[in-house]
């Protein structure tokens, strides 16, 4: 059965607007290398929108990045991604499949479909998917600003405390830093 791993951009308050971290070269070979490190994407459907607006372009050629931009929209086009939704059916981005149903076993079948392990990327799926106690690792890239505004990370609230174990942090030259946490069993 493979890991899934809630990696997201959070500012030092909490906020995960993915306008307000770094998005330098550097935080994108981050990013790019946890990707290649698991076997499927996990997102609920509102981060897949965004995503799909722009991402499938920079792949394309079709706009302009820097080559560490360019390497994750290549590796992203080929990389299965999995979408929570139970408003939207359709998603006809490259490599894209629709979870529907109940959410803890569809999400359990993935991991255990998926042994290279699943990368969470959606906020508000997260808070769902960790009160099913079903996230095992947590990977934050934790960005020197404070937003002073939302949407924050677990908003919704935990039932109870998750315990973690620090697994490694590392500082990134723009002053963020990348943590890897595994949850306490």
């Amino acid at each position: 059965m493979g890991r899934l791993t809630f990696c997201l951009n959070l500012t030092q308050d909490g906020c995960v607007d993915h306008r307000e971290g770094i998005a330098d070269e550097e935080t994108h070979a981050f990013f790019t290398r946890l990707m290649d490190e698991n076997g499927a994407m996990l997102w609920g459907r509102t981060t897949y929108e965004m995503m799909e607006s722009y991402w499938p372009a920079v792949a394309g050629g079709e706009t302009e990045a820097s080559p560490a931009v360019r390497e994750w929209a290549v590796k992203l086009e080929a990389k299965p991604k999995h979408v929570v939704s139970s408003t939207r059916s359709d998603f006809p981005w490259n490599n894209s499949h629709r979870i529907a149903g109940d959410l803890r076993t569809g999400v359990q079948a993935l991991k255990d479909a998926t042994p290279a392990g699943v990368l969470l990327g959606s906020g508000q799926l997260a808070t769902a998917l960790d009160r099913l106690d079903l996230i095992d690792e947590y990977r934050f890239l934790v960005h020197p600003r404070i937003a002073g505004h939302g949407p924050t990370l677990f908003a919704g609230g935990l039932p109870t405390t998750r315990r973690l174990e620090l697994v490694s942090a590392a500082p990134l030259r723009s002053g963020a830093v990348a943590l890897h946490y595994r949850r306490e069993r």
